[in-house]
């Protein structure tokens, strides 16, 4: 959840399995319309997510350390990284 405070807010489910997401915890996960959200469920638990950034999170999770490991450690290398391999990219076509 963003932000520090915790809340508790509940919904019913209907007869399709629908729950509508109370505006208060939408506002908190930074959802609206249109936006998709994960349920991770662990044991009984259940928590909501904004998919977008479970599954950024999971990426970084999955690339722990390989930044690390090439020599990047700060925003600023990534972005020399990226450059470098832009201007190799361009550099590979010919004009005839």
């Amino acid at each position: 959840m963003q932000g520090s405070t915790a809340f508790i807010d509940s919904a019913k489910v209907m007869a399709k399995g629908q729950v509508t997401i109370p505006a208060d915890v939408r506002k908190a996960l930074g959802v609206g319309e249109g936006d998709r959200v994960s349920f991770v469920v662990d044991g009984n638990n259940v928590r909501l997510v904004n998919a977008a950034v479970f599954a950024m999170q999971m990426l970084q999770k999955e690339l722990g350390g390989e930044a690390q490991k090439i020599g990047i450690t700060s925003d600023e290398d990534a972005d020399k990284l990226i450059k470098e391999i832009r201007d190799d990219g361009s550099s590979d076509e010919s004009i005839d």
